[in-house]
């Protein structure tokens, strides 16, 4: 049997005072990130009796909710985050989308909440791209971001799944999100604050894990670091990710060492294409778990050369030095002999696939509006 094309699934209303040339243009200038949206979002609702239905782009606005959905008292809910990048060409494409809609549902099923299929996520994705296409910049470092969400709409306080549920996608042009190259900042290490438990929502993109992070974040500000580590909530012992961001470290004789997937940590898609490019180099890599104090000797012995951060945000950040109570230690400063990083080399190589400036051998990237003809 014949199906529609994804797109043709939502229905495009459009917005009838979009913003104007010269609005957009400021806008897009350099937009803070996920403060600046563009005209239009994408929603779908799910209601226990119907399944999913009503899936439409629509103006972007402010969701109508009562106060006693479900969302609002017991967090249930899921997200995502993923870009669309206007290559050279002028088309402009989505990467590893499928790798996202994969990971929505599991964070879905998580949540007892209904699951978005591949075919209605990557529907609701390239229509809203497409209907906001001339919000994708064309200059260095930027792209569009989008943020697909479901949540528990139905009011009731009762603490059971809820039987009314919606899907809604923004999107926000965003720049390049680490601008200072090289330069590495200050991971605060936080003790006795943990991001997750093993059983519980580690491995799941949802709004209470990034709650829970905030506090340690403030933290970490006051003792003039940009980001938190955390630790294992079992031993206090293994490290296991930042607030957002996954956690690389690359010994002196090149191979590569990272935590583990074990449930308590998310498996980033940024995470998943770096070590895939690792490996395609020939670079050895290892998952596990890993000790603070081991990490901490690498560093002190040299035998850990380089520390950084993988996700959809910055893409890769490298980590300068790790703060806590007990422990200040910083990685070694690179000299112009040293040549580039492979925090750098690995940010340049996906983030050239991702712009269509290298090839694309594992087949990442999917095309949602063709380059210009002529």
């Amino acid at each position: 049997m014949e199906t529609q094309a994804p797109t043709a699934q939502f229905t495009v209303i459009p917005n009838r005072r979009p913003a104007t040339d010269e609005e957009r243009w400021i806008a897009m200038e350099d937009p803070v990130f996920g403060k600046v949206f563009t005209d239009h979002m994408a929603r779908a609702t799910w209601r226990e009796e119907d399944g999913w239905a009503d899936r439409r782009i629509v103006p972007l606005a402010p969701i109508p909710m009562h106060p006693g959905a479900a969302v609002l008292h017991y967090a249930q809910q899921a997200f995502e985050g993923l870009k669309a990048y206007r290559w050279e060409d002028g088309s402009i494409r989505l990467f590893r989308p499928e790798a996202n809609a994969a990971r929505l549902a599991s964070s879905c099923r998580r949540m007892a909440l209904p699951e978005v299929s591949e075919e209605d996520f990557l529907a609701a994705v390239e229509a809203l791209v497409e209907a906001d296409q001339n919000w994708v910049a064309g200059a260095e470092g930027a792209s569009l971001y989008l943020r697909p969400l479901v949540i528990a709409t139905e009011a009731s306080l009762l603490v059971q799944p809820a039987a009314e549920v919606d899907f809604i996608v923004t999107a926000s042009p965003v720049g390049d999100y680490l601008s200072n190259g090289d330069v590495g900042v200050s991971i605060w290490v936080s003790r006795g604050y943990h991001r997750a438990n093993a059983g519980g929502t580690g491995d799941t993109k949802t709004a209470g894990n990034y709650a829970a992070s905030m506090l340690p974040q403030k933290e970490a500000k006051e003792h003039g670091c940009g980001q938190v580590l955390f630790l294992d909530a079992r031993e206090d012992t293994y490290v296991e990710e930042l607030g957002g961001m996954n956690l690389v470290a690359v010994r002196a004789d090149g191979s590569i060492l990272t935590p583990r997937l074990s449930g308590t940590i998310l498996p980033g898609v940024t995470r998943d294409s770096i070590l895939t490019l690792l490996r395609d180099e020939g670079r050895t890599v290892e998952e596990r778990d890993i000790a603070l104090t081991e990490l901490v000797e690498g560093i002190e012995s040299g035998d850990i050369a380089e520390l950084f951060a993988v996700g959809t945000a910055a893409v890769v950040t490298p980590i300068a030095r790790l703060v806590s109570d007990d422990l200040d230690v910083s990685l070694p400063e690179r000299s112009e002999e040293d040549g580039p990083s492979v925090a750098t080399a690995m940010r340049a190589l996906l983030t050239d696939i991702q712009y269509g400036r290298a090839e694309d051998r594992h087949g990442w990237t999917r095309e949602v509006v063709p380059a210009p003809e002529g």
